[in-house]
């Protein structure tokens, strides 16, 4: 993710990715430089509109947020229905020793 991340620096401070920008900003930040990621990060950036493919991602991103919100009430049903069967078991143990 690291490599990705220093594409994105260099692109946002108007730098051309090269191997060799790649390679100083990931030094920089102190993480050990894989050659060969670097290369096929830079080969893959080649003739791609970076501005487009992130505006592109950004539109996308939206449509997951509904699904991760339509998640959560029924974790929530599932944490309701623990504790009343919690509360049903106590009240059953408490008829026990009554």
């Amino acid at each position: 993710m690291e490599y990705i991340y220093a594409g994105m620096l260099l692109h946002k401070a108007g730098k051309e990715v090269t191997v060799d920008a790649v390679k100083k900003v990931l030094e920089a930040a102190g993480v050990k430089v894989d050659e060969g990621r670097v290369k096929a990060l830079v080969a893959a950036l080649d003739g791609v509109d970076i501005e487009a493919a992130i505006k592109e991602a950004a539109m996308a991103a939206p449509v997951a947020a509904p699904v991760a919100s339509a998640v959560a009430p029924a974790e929530a049903k599932k944490e309701e229905k623990k504790e009343e069967e919690k509360k049903d078991s106590a009240a059953g143990l408490g008829a026990l020793f009554g």
